[in-house]
């Protein structure tokens, strides 16, 4: 089977991608189908509706348009909190913007999903790119901003070209550029596209890599709403964040904050991944149990028990299976167990799993993509790899885990961004949670050792 056949099987069956119809009151990818992504279908779903609301030109009417404090109190009190893993509120990181900035301002939109366990923004830009679209274009009014970039992960290109085609519908249909539908307010909104590094995820770093710089990140402060890209104030969001907003501004944010749970609104996607029967994504409202979640998912693989969970990509901490149980799927809930809901990213992982073995498949990840500006990351996380390598291989010695911890500590809250925490932090909780499969190992190795002496 060569590349082709097997990404066209990926596509139409390994993850059933969106369309299995087992979402719950989805608002992204309702009523998608795979073909139905053009402007007009868009529009027959309702789309553009939101954007004429504020501009104040709704079908067969002129109204009063919104201001800008209104779109984003409405933001605000939706309690939409920021999809792309730290679930910082949205209206709140609008409010930041100096609106009365006098010079150029940009709007950037974080579509580099590359950590591992995630493809929902791959979808949503695929089959549904112009909730994104209409999104930003709120976004960019609420902000007093006219320009703005989409930044998307180099390597699912076909994505970049679908994208690049519903801008252009857009731009036909007066929904960009000069003049938006005729109001006072313009906006040029433009596709960038990466090349696969995962530390361009990364917000100042993807705005390195924008600007044509080695994509590594800044200091901070100074933050991005005052000193973003090309040195002017920028407000970034994820994709799924973007494209939460038409529904929120069309509906209400009490609305929206009803369909989640407190301080945790409206619903949410997550890739649903490993050892389970039915891989794939699955919008869900805020809140919505993991066990229910697992059901939709179809369960733990026939014959097999649930062992363990990582939440929300690989760099959350794993959760045992019987806690996991017990949690509903929101920021807060996930945190107080001691991890993160961060992308989204759902990992199931079965009672065949060896941890040692996941955890040196995460530790190898973070070690590649660790784009060496801080020593601690640059140096520990290969350490890291190495010391679990050792162990999984039959080499490990009795003073390993505290030296794993000893690293991981020494990695966590040291570097310029949060790949170090992302690398770190997987490595403690396994230890934590399943300590006694690293044991076993070494403690074989060391019998193997005292027979050969």
């Amino acid at each position: 089977m060569n590349v082709d056949q097997i990404l066209d099987q990926f596509e139409a069956t390994g993850t059933q991608t969106c369309f299995h119809g087992r979402h719950i009151e989805p608002q992204i990818y309702k009523d998608l189908d795979g073909t139905n992504w053009r402007l007009k279908d868009y529009v027959a779903r309702g789309g553009y509706a939101a954007l004429r609301k504020i501009l104040g030109k709704e079908e067969g009417a002129e109204t009063e348009p919104l201001t800008q404090d209104q779109v984003i109190a409405t933001v605000k009190e939706s309690v939409l909190r920021g999809r792309g893993g730290a679930g910082f509120p949205t209206g709140l990181k609008w409010s930041f913007m100096p609106r009365q900035f006098p010079g150029q301002k940009y709007l950037v939109c974080n579509s580099d999903e590359g950590e591992p366990g995630t493809c929902k923004d791959r979808d949503i830009l695929m089959y549904n790119p112009h909730i994104v679209i209409e999104g930003m274009i709120i976004a960019a009014y609420a902000m007093g901003i006219s320009v703005g970039y989409n930044y998307i992960h180099g390597e699912i290109f076909q994505v970049y070209d679908r994208f690049e085609e519903a801008l252009q519908e857009a731009r036909d249909a007066g929904m960009l550029g000069q003049n938006i539908l005729g109001s006072a307010f313009s906006f040029q909104l433009h596709a960038a596209h990466g090349f696969g590094a995962y530390i361009c995820g990364e917000e100042t770093a993807l705005l390195e890599s924008l600007e044509g710089k080695k994509g590594q990140p800044r200091f901070k402060p100074p933050f991005p709403a005052s000193f973003g890209l090309y040195g002017k104030p920028t407000t970034i969001n994820n994709t799924e964040t973007f494209a939460a907003v038409p529904w929120v501004i069309r509906h209400g944010g009490q609305a929206y904050l009803d369909i989640g749970k407190p301080n945790n609104g409206g619903t949410k996607i997550f890739s649903v991944s490993g050892d389970v029967e039915l891989p794939g994504n699955y919008e869900v409202p805020m809140g919505t149990p993991f066990a229910k979640l697992l059901e939709l998912a179809g369960g733990v693989r026939k014959g097999r028990t649930l062992k363990a969970v990582i939440p929300g990509g690989s760099s959350s901490p794993v959760i045992p299976a019987a806690q996991m149980m017990e949690l509903t799927m929101d920021y807060d809930a996930i945190a107080k167990a001691g991890s993160m809901l961060g992308s989204g990213a759902v990992i199931v992982m079965d009672d065949s799993r060896n941890m040692v073995e996941s955890l040196l498949r995460l530790s190898y990840f973070y070690s590649h993509e660790s784009c060496g500006q801080c020593t601690p990351c640059r140096e520990g996380t290969g350490w890291m790899w190495r010391v679990v390598d050792r162990i999984w291989h039959g080499h490990g010695r009795r003073e390993d885990l505290d030296l794993l911890n000893s690293v991981a500590d020494n990695i966590q809250g040291r570097t310029i961004c949060a790949l170090g925490d992302a690398a770190a932090m997987p490595v403690r909780a396994m230890i934590k949670h399943f300590r006694p499969e690293f044991e076993a190992l070494i403690e074989q190795a060391a019998q193997r050792g005292a027979a050969h002496a």
